[in-house]
């Protein structure tokens, strides 16, 4: 498999009660999921609240990550940064840790144009590293369109996207217009459609705390069970739901907490999830933890 291909969990950042980072809890949770059932890891992702780390936490959570991670389990940092000369130095920083390729949004200080963003991605692709762009545009305001992402295909380094945009119909948009690139599924909410269409990887944030059904869950979908896929995906979908919310890292660090891992605070300007939301939280997740896989 390369290294984008399986399910690459979207980490969440375990933070203590005082929001300092556990990096023990960290680099114990990526081996409990190379050990059960997950692919890769993705650290200073969406999930893993990078906008609010320092610059030396970001980069020793990369490393950490290499360091944790066992053969053939990769590591596919988020580089994601305002402007183009920061990204690149993010992913410069995950080569030199030894990561196998790196998640890339769009710049995301403003509503950039073609044109810019095709030369972000080559900026960043002079690294060398392998390329899975992202796109995100609810966060982001950009939106990598099927056209846009077959004129990415044109760098060398961007081997794949991230799709978070909830329209399934892009896979095969993306399939036709640029063959080249691999599909990676970005939302839990729609991983089995966009699997069961020709998507290779799923890149979402439930795998932190129910990784074995989610390992169940990518077996069928990617082997035909078709009926099997669906009925466990309807089961734990209300649950999958929440990594489409704006408090998702709330939510699945909640789930981890039930889930028996650390999940624990996000750092501001997050707050805990509402008691309306938390309590409506817990009966989803309930119900995905009971199933028996």
């Amino acid at each position: 498999m390369k290294p984008w291909h399986g399910i690459v969990v979207a980490s969440a950042i375990p933070m203590r009660t005082d929001l300092s980072i556990d990096y023990d809890k960290f680099q114990e949770h990526v081996a409990f999921l190379a050990a059960n059932g997950c692919h890769g890891i993705t650290p200073n992702g969406s999930l893993g609240e990078y906008q609010v780390l320092t610059d030396e936490e970001r980069a020793k959570l990369v490393e950490l990550a290499v360091e944790a991670a066992p053969d053939g389990f990769s590591v596919v940092p988020g580089v994601s940064a305002y402007g183009s000369a920061e990204a690149t130095r993010w992913a410069q920083q995950a080569a030199d840790a030894g990561a196998h390729a790196v998640l890339c949004l769009p710049p995301n200080s403003y509503k950039a144009n073609a044109d810019e963003i095709f030369d972000h991605y080559k900026a960043v692709g002079e690294v060398g590293i392998p390329i899975v762009a992202y796109n995100n545009p609810f966060d982001t305001n950009v939106d990598l369109s099927p056209d846009l992402v077959a004129r990415l295909a044109e760098i060398e380094q961007v081997v794949a996207i991230k799709e978070f945009s909830g329209d399934v119909r892009r896979v095969h948009e993306i399939a036709n217009l640029a063959p080249s690139i691999d599909i990676i599924a970005g939302a839990d909410d729609v991983v089995v459609e966009c699997l069961l269409m020709g998507a290779v990887g799923w890149i979402g944030g439930f795998s932190n705390s129910m990784p074995l059904v989610c390992a169940k869950l990518y077996e069928y979908a990617t082997t035909g069970e078709v009926d099997k896929a669906v009925e466990l995906y309807r089961t734990v979908h209300a649950a999958f739901q929440w990594d489409s919310r704006h408090t998702f890292i709330q939510a699945i660090k909640l789930s981890m907490d039930m889930g028996g891992r650390y999940g624990g605070p996000c750092r501001p300007p997050r707050h805990p999830l509402s008691s309306e939301d938390e309590a409506q939280a817990r009966k989803d997740f309930e119900r995905a933890f009971a199933v028996n896989v």
